[in-house]
């Protein structure tokens, strides 16, 4: 059993019920006191042969409240009063308050968002992730995948994606993320990280800018469409992390266009380079290479072996590659273009222009400079 989800639900349950008895405080303090008079009244002048016991008079003075009796109708007038006036009081009582009460505090589906955030306040250390459209659904089942935990705010309470998220457990807020009271119930005053994924760039400026004034210590990823101006961002506001998508997208573009088996892409330093799954086919000169002699000659990077034995994330130099071995590489399109040529016995070629040992040396000596 997921004994912190149980604890983060009984926090949740606890204060959504304060906030209940909030909201009904003066229904059910104005019920529980004429309860009170009630009972009082019928102890002492109800009448039928013996005194009532103080069980029987709360018990009769409630039946009362919900228009029902289960006693004789008493000759006193004070008990009288109450016979005749009591269903009425109860009446509007019940009808205004005590039944929505009930209701509301059995059924938490049916205020789901005020639940949403009697949940999202057990969080501490969390992600905010602002816009839940097709990149906010990733971020989130991807931060899902990393353990981490996730309040969700979108502003389209018809979102295709909500009922996914809320399936996995995440609290999901509907408003406008850039009011700052929404950005509070989400917690972003306690949260890690707040990712601003929105369509639209000044929307996410807003989102980021809010946030920083609610927590200046907070994370901040932004979700921009233009470069430039991402990059005049992490200048200019400090955010800590604007990244363009189209920047981002592009060297997926261009490397999905070629015949490379890409299935990852990103500019280092100007250089593109690739991640890419690659099997050892059967009678491949791969066979029998050692990990360091593949890296050597190609200039890439091996970072993940899979084989009989299981998966190596940090493969050695000196192991030796198998028939029918995966291994990925990060490389170079021109690199990789190598690899899958010399994998299926073409002629070998060499790696052209500035390799990954060229990019790392590069690296080093910028900082050193520095």
């Amino acid at each position: 059993m997921d004994w912190q989800r149980v604890r983060r639900w009984l926090r949740a349950y606890l204060r959504d019920t304060r906030v209940l008895l909030g909201q009904f405080r003066g229904t059910l303090l104005t019920f529980g006191t004429l309860l009170f008079l009630g009972t009082l009244a019928l102890r002492f002048t109800y009448s039928s042969g013996q005194p009532l016991g103080w069980g029987e008079a709360f018990h009769i003075t409630f039946k009362l409240m919900f228009f029902e009796t289960v006693a004789e109708y008493p000759d006193h007038l004070v008990a009288q009063v109450i016979f005749v006036l009591w269903p009425v009081l109860g009446l509007f009582l019940v009808v205004n308050g005590v039944v929505r009460f009930g209701t509301a505090f059995f059924n938490r589906q049916e205020r789901r968002e005020a639940w949403q955030v009697a949940v999202a306040s057990t969080y501490r250390e969390h992600i905010v992730v602002c816009g839940l459209g097709k990149v906010g659904y990733r971020v989130t089942l991807q931060l899902l995948r990393m353990q981490h935990e996730v309040v969700g705010i979108e502003r389209d309470p018809d979102g295709i994606f909500l009922d996914r998220l809320r399936a996995e457990g995440v609290p999901i807020l509907v408003g406008d993320a850039r009011r700052s009271d929404l950005l509070e119930k989400a917690g972003v005053r306690v949260a890690s990280a707040v990712v601003a994924c929105t369509e639209d760039d000044l929307t996410n400026l807003e989102i980021a800018l809010e946030a920083r004034e609610l927590n200046p210590g907070v994370k901040i990823v932004m979700r921009m469409f233009d470069e430039q101006l991402a990059e005049r961002v992490r200048k200019g506001f400090g955010i800590h992390t604007a990244f363009s998508t189209s920047a981002l997208a592009a060297p997926a573009f261009a490397a999905a266009a070629t015949r490379a088996a890409v299935e990852h892409s990103l500019y280092v330093d100007d250089v593109l380079l690739n991640v890419s799954r690659v099997t050892v086919a059967p009678g491949s000169p791969l066979v029998g290479k050692r990990v360091g002699e593949v890296e050597q000659e190609l200039d890439l990077s091996i970072i993940l072996h899979r084989g009989p034995e299981g998966v190596d994330l940090h493969p050695t130099a000196d192991l030796t590659l198998q028939e029918g071995d995966q291994i990925v590489v990060f490389a170079t399109l021109e690199a990789l273009t190598c690899l899958n040529q010399m994998n299926v016995g073409e002629e070998e070629c060499a790696s052209p222009g500035r390799g990954l040992k060229g990019l790392l040396l590069g690296l080093r000596r910028r900082r050193h400079d520095r």
